[in-house]
């Protein structure tokens, strides 16, 4: 049997925090576990379901603008690579602030997930009492009430961001248990009744299911892949998230 991948891709949250030189009032953060994105390859979501299937049809149909959209997807991933490997990690949480703040709109998932370890109550006790300072100072420059903007957001969108993720990973830990599961039982079906009656039959289980797929069509394990695709094919009729 192949060996079970831990990732768990799920598509990209529209998120806009970006260091600007006059700080002018954020677009509010919203961090979703379910759109959450480290990769950050996937783009900004297409609002409507129309729209998303045009576009979905419009691949399927022009292979010319399927790889466009495919070249632009590797290029962003190696832009996205080589800034990562650029950026030097904060040692400070002074310097854990300023480097979130100067993070990249669709990159703040990802270092979130880097530096999840870090973002700890002392760092958010630091930085509530640099929002105390600049929220009770006598005398406020523009200057400090644009930085009380951004990290009131920025704020906002740790809390958030670091909730989404270690959502993620309690869901990530019981979807490889249950596929585990399911992958090494006798009674494929009443292993799947009995994962329906306990919820555990969802999205996180379905897309690790999908990246384990993958894996084996990648190594040429073809009768590993055609098993979890009926594997697949059984979890899709009993998935109710």
């Amino acid at each position: 049997m192949a060996a079970l991948s831990l990732g768990l891709g799920i598509a990209s949250t529209a998120i806009t925090t970006v260091r600007t030189t006059r700080r002018p009032a954020r677009t509010r953060f919203r961090i979703s576990c379910v759109q959450w994105d480290p990769e950050g390859i996937l783009g900004s979501a297409q609002t409507g379901h129309i729209a998303r299937l045009e576009f979905k049809r419009r691949l399927e149909k022009d292979a010319e603008a399927r790889e466009a959209f495919e070249q632009h997807v590797r290029e962003e991933a190696e832009r996205r690579r080589a800034l990562r490997q650029s950026r030097v990690l904060p040692d400070t949480a002074e310097e854990m602030i300023e480097y979130f703040l100067d993070t990249e709109a669709q990159e703040l998932e990802f270092e979130i997930a880097r530096l999840r370890l870090r973002l700890n109550q002392e760092f958010f006790s630091h930085l509530k009492f640099e929002l105390g300072q600049l929220r009770f100072a006598v005398s406020k420059t523009q200057d400090m009430e644009d930085r009380l903007i951004e990290l009131e957001a920025l704020q906002k969108a740790l809390l958030e961001g670091t909730e989404a993720y270690d959502n993620m990973q309690a869901d990530l830990i019981t979807a490889r248990k249950s596929l585990t599961k399911i992958l090494t039982s006798k009674d494929v079906k009443a292993t799947l009744l009995e994962l329906v009656e306990q919820n555990k039959i969802n999205r996180s289980l379905l897309t690790l299911l999908d990246e384990n797929i993958a894996n084996a069509q990648k190594s040429d394990q073809k009768q590993v892949a055609a098993f979890m695709e009926k594997v697949r094919a059984a979890v899709l009729k009993y998935m109710t998230v």
